[in-house]
């Protein structure tokens, strides 16, 4: 019976050996084995088995990319001026040996190679130029760090200034600064704006008083038009008045001459001929002597006419 209990013993304990021997790597994971304290072998994804009491599993490695966050460096620009600048390094193990045995503490090793870097890349600039070439430093340790952190099996993806953080009285002074320019943007886009207003409402009278000379050269032309109409129509009027004047005029003296009238009778037709073109208007008007004889003639006949009716 005490044989028995002690085979059952036996074999859960090499059935507990047997299975910390075996080990599962998952995804995006590797394992460096040692055996007997030297390096046997990385392990990737899938099953593996180790020899019992002589492997060991030295190291568990991340494969993906991580991030580290490092706290505010202090840093000195060319131009003497300290500020605080906090950086976010992304890096990703490319070699799980190297990281394994490369350096003793990989991330505080990152951590004092960035300070250093950073150190020595605003020390070659001055405070604006910091301020304005973020990219600028970003580039420069990345390639920086990913040279230095090669032989740790170390690949730095990227870099990223967080924070710069200027003393407090270059903050005051350039908010001084932003706030003095705010203010004269402010006044030139008001100047602007006024200029462009005067512009507008000077090209708005323009406008205006080419439209009113336009209107008025167009009024003045049609009155002009009307007048010159009112003139030819009334000029026909008086050649047509004269015409059919003539017109009757010869009728009446072709009538007379039809009807056998003498001499007598057609100067007298004649002088009211002349005294119908006169129409009173004008000044002087030349008589014949003949119908100047026969207008004395007409003077003795209304003077005996007259003295019979006062008889």
């Amino acid at each position: 019976m005490g044989l028995l209990i002690g085979l059952l013993i036996l074999a859960i304990l090499a059935l507990i050996i047997l299975s910390s021997c075996v080990k599962i790597v998952p995804q995006a994971q590797a394992m460096v084995v040692e055996r007997l304290g030297a390096y046997q072998g990385t392990w990737n994804v899938g099953l593996h088995v180790k020899a019992p009491f002589i492997d060991r599993v030295a190291k568990r490695v991340i494969l993906k990319e991580q991030v580290v966050d490092f706290p505010p460096q202090p840093v000195i620009t060319k131009d003497n001026v300290t500020m605080k600048i906090d950086t976010v390094v992304f890096f990703q193990i490319t070699d799980p040996k190297l990281y394994t045995y490369g350096v003793e503490n990989p991330i505080m090793a990152i951590e004092n190679l960035t300070a250093t870097t950073l150190r020595n890349i605003i020390g070659d600039l001055e405070l604006d130029q910091t301020l304005t070439s973020r990219e600028t430093i970003n580039t420069k340790m990345r390639a920086a760090l990913d040279v230095a952190t090669d032989p740790w099996g170390i690949k730095v993806n990227r870099v990223e200034l967080k924070n710069i953080i200027p003393p407090a009285a270059i903050q005051d002074a350039m908010e001084k600064q932003m706030k003095a320019e705010r203010e004269r943007r402010e006044a030139i886009l008001k100047a602007e704006g006024e200029k462009k207003s005067t512009i507008l409402v000077a090209e708005g009278k323009k406008q205006s008083v080419i439209l009113d000379a336009e209107a008025d050269k167009q009024s003045a032309i049609l009155r002009a038009e009307a007048e010159k109409e009112k003139r030819i129509k009334e000029a026909e009027g008086q050649a047509e008045a004269i015409l059919k004047i003539q017109q009757a005029t010869a009728d009446g003296i072709r009538f007379i001459k039809e009807a056998g009238a003498d001499n007598a009778v057609i100067q007298l037709k004649s002088l009211e001929a002349f005294a119908k073109a006169a129409d009173g208007k004008a000044t002087k008007i030349i008589i014949p002597s003949e119908i100047q004889g026969l207008a004395g003639l007409v003077k003795s006949v209304a003077e005996v006419a007259k003295d019979e009716k006062t008889e």
